[in-house]
């Protein structure tokens, strides 16, 4: 007999309400929860294909350990042990930096990605640390602290309201929304054009986002900061800046027109490839628009001026007077959110506070890039001890970092890894133990991550769909019982994690005077938390003391995990609302609109007037259908227009000989790959466009049908030196390559 469950989508940033049909265990099917306070029905082909994602195959079922150098099924127990004495033992002999720590995107697509890494850094003490932030949205933290003073401040536009949309370098209609969490982003777009709207979108390539757009800037790649601080430039000679508002909360304004003095629209139109009119147009527009809001995305982030772009998004929406206004860009408040403190001067925000051993690379909210792992392993410096043991919590960084060959071969060298993944994927084969996740049904889910940045302040939770299977270990189990083996308390209970966690939260609560629970006895608010298990006690937690929590009684309307429970679908907490100066962070106890990491990287951007780049240019595209590496395992997400094709302009397919669907030879300064053309004019001439999260090539891994149409690594072509200095995110995009027909004919695209 067939049940109904629901179920918040994990597959990507838009947090879709799904319900499932399932048949025993076996998720049967999926489709859009209508009663979802959020998502209202809306599902993508990813949200569809869930049972598929679910129930893989090549998921592994249980643990492996490496035994004479193979990795072979082993009990939880064996599996623990091997974890207690590969990381201790590096540990103890040479230090707790010797052991490197990465965290991949799936991460914050989990209630135990969210909760426990973060404990596991804290009791590992290591800086050794990696995430997948440094090849994405890190130059966005970056900017929002500087700004903010807090690097999780990250505004969001008002789709639901506002009247003018300028996106550069966001295709939210094949990503669904990314740092915007935003249910049905197409249909937000539409009803933006359809009330009067108008929709700007900048990008190298005619994505479909920009097919839907009033106007297509066609900008030359890696050029966004340009172009931005040029509009910026426009603002204050034309006389059209006005913070309204915004006034008082804002340090340095007075200060910004000479730091953007040089970058007039005529001197970066031929940098931008974009003309001196078409810029002062964009600027005059957004001036002049009822409320208005610019969105920056990957494409900004990933290339040589990603803070500074990223800075320049919230700078326009500021001197327009469009931050924090309903119709502009707003800071949302999550329901897990701490409690919010009173306005005021804050402790703000610091780069640099170490670098890395081999390059020094500046860390960035605690993070080292992960362009500089395989380096961290495999070079001895006089600085310290190279990593020697690597945890490894859903991440892929062979496909996902530049040059995966030579972190193929520094992962292979390591004393010991261990790997949470549910595959043996390019990077979990080299584990000496992988620990395997259960699927999506079997867990629990909350977004403690997206609902920080999502578009109407809301909150959900669903518990498995489906129990867990035997011999299966709860996600969140294995991440507390990874933190006991790594931090020498191996063998304890893994409920110590959650306790520990919640006492010291209670205990720092308490003495908070703007807290609801100050004054009061952290032990016994421990035990009037509910949950059937330690992460929805911390759940409770994290709801009661939030922004519209109970406060353990003290307002007795609030949230808490038994009122959530009874609202299956969730609960509205209504639309985006001016905050400022509450989130503000910064030392002023204001926006501190030039801070000096900003003002010293300007004299960088202003070189960049006079580059010009000769030959093809590299950006990457994404796919509804994908998300990064871990979805290609899927029939059901793969095939179609979902495949690994390099776009070619005809007009530069002509100039080199290339025919579509023939093989081309890719050429970069990480190395080189083979992909089959796609001819096309959605590509701007002189930019060629691969796909990322393909290359599943390498022997070891059980991807069968991943295998099968493995497509080529993109990240290859990278040797991992281009990085933004700020962030220390990767350059992925604008980069020189060389594109080289082959003889052979790979597959015709019809």
């Amino acid at each position: 007999m067939s049940r109904t469950a629901l179920r918040i989508c994990p597959l990507c940033e838009a947090t879709c309400g799904l319900t499932l049909t399932i048949e025993g265990t076996e998720v049967t099917g999926a489709r859009g929860d209508r009663d979802d306070v959020f998502s209202k029905g809306f599902i993508c082909p990813k949200g569809a294909s869930f049972g598929a994602v679910d129930g893989d195959p090549d998921r592994l079922r249980a643990p492996l350990v490496r035994k004479d150098g193979e990795l072979r099924e082993a009990t939880w127990e064996e599996a623990f042990d091997a974890v207690a004495a590969g990381i201790r033992t590096v540990v103890e002999r040479y230090g707790p930096h010797s052991v490197g720590v990465v965290l991949g995107n799936p991460n914050v697509h989990t209630m135990a990605g969210a909760l426990y890494p973060p404990v596991l850094l804290a009791g590992l003490g290591t800086r050794s640390v990696f995430t997948a932030s440094t090849v994405d949205q890190m130059p966005k933290h970056v900017s929002s602290g500087l700004l903010y003073g807090d690097a999780l401040a990250i505004p969001v536009p008002d789709l639901d309201h506002t009247d003018h949309l300028l996106l550069i370098g966001a295709n939210p209609l094949e990503s669904n929304g990314s740092l915007c969490t935003a249910p049905d982003f197409p249909g937000k777009l539409k009803a933006l054009k359809a009330r009067g709207g108008t929709l700007t979108v900048i990008d190298p390539r005619r994505t479909r986002t920009a097919k839907l757009a009033d106007r297509h800037i066609a900008i030359r790649p890696g050029t966004d900061a340009l172009l931005l601080a040029a509009m910026a430039y426009t603002l204050f000679e034309e006389g059209l800046v006005d913070p309204g508002e915004l006034t008082p909360h804002l340090q340095g304004l007075d200060e910004l027109p000479d730091a953007v003095r040089d970058f007039t629209p005529e001197a970066a139109a031929d940098a931008c490839d974009v003309d001196a009119g078409t810029i002062r147009v964009l600027a005059r527009e957004l001036a002049a628009a009822p409320t208005a809001a610019v969105y920056g995305r990957i494409g900004s982030c990933t290339v040589p001026h990603g803070t500074l772009a990223s800075w320049l998004v919230d700078v326009l929406n500021i001197l327009t007077g469009n931050l924090d206004r309903p119709g502009g860009a707003l800071f949302p408040q999550a329901a897990t959110d701490k409690t919010p403190r009173p306005a005021g001067p804050g402790r703000g925000f610091a780069l640099g506070r170490w670098h890395s051993r081999v390059s020094e690379h500046p860390e960035a909210k605690g993070e080292l890039p992960l362009s500089a792992l395989a380096e961290e392993i495999d070079t001895a410096t006089e600085e310290g001890e190279p990593i020697r043991a690597l945890i490894s919590v859903a991440a892929n960084p062979v496909l996902s970092a530049p040059d995966g060959d030579r972190l193929d071969k520094a992962l292979g060298s390591l004393d010991f890894m261990v790997s949470v993944d549910p595959y043996l994927n390019e990077t979990s084969r080299h584990a000496h133990v992988v620990l395997p996740p259960p699927p999506p049904s079997q867990s629990p889910h909350h977004d403690f991550a997206f609902n920080t940045l999502a578009v109407r302040n809301q909150v959900r939770y669903t518990r498995p769909a489906v129990p867990l299977e035997p011999g299966r270990m709860a996600e969140t189990e294995i991440l507390a019982r990874l933190i006991l083996a790594a931090t020498g308390m191996h063998g304890a209970d893994p409920s110590a994690v959650d306790d520990l966690v919640i006492g010291q939260t209670l205990g720092k609560a308490v003495k908070e005077p703007h807290a609801p629970v100050h004054g009061s006895d952290p032990h016994e608010l421990a035990a009037r938390l509910t949950g059937l298990t330690g992460p929805e006690r911390r759940l409770d937690m994290m709801l009661r003391l939030g922004p519209y929590g109970d406060g353990f009684g003290v307002r007795p309307d609030g949230l808490s995990l038994e009122k959530l429970l009874a609202h299956p679908h969730g609960i509205d907490l209504g639309p985006l609302t001016s905050r400022l100066p509450q989130p503000l962070k910064t030392v002023s106890g204001k926006v501190e609109l030039l801070p000096r990491p900003v003002a010293d990287d300007l004299p960088r951007l202003r070189e960049a007037l006079r580059e010009r780049a000769d030959g093809l240019v590299l950006i990457g595209r994404r796919h509804l259908r994908s998300n990064n590496s871990w979805m290609h395992n899927v029939p059901a997400l793969t095939g179609g227009s979902n495949r690994c094709t390099l776009h070619i302009h005809p007009d530069d397919a002509e100039r080199l000989g290339v025919r579509d669907g023939a093989a081309v030879r890719l050429k970069g300064a990480g190395g080189e790959v083979t992909a089959p053309a796609e001819v096309t004019d959605v590509v701007r001439p002189g930019v060629v466009s691969l796909p990322h999260g393909w290359g599943h090539d390498r022997p070891g891994t059980r991807l069968s049908h991943a295998a099968a149409d493995p497509g080529a690594n993109v990240n290859q072509l990278l040797d991992g030196s281009l990085l933004d200095p700020l962030s220390g995110n990767a350059v992925l995009n604008g980069v020189p390559i060389e594109v080289v027909p082959l003889a052979e004919k790979i597959t015709p695209l019809t």
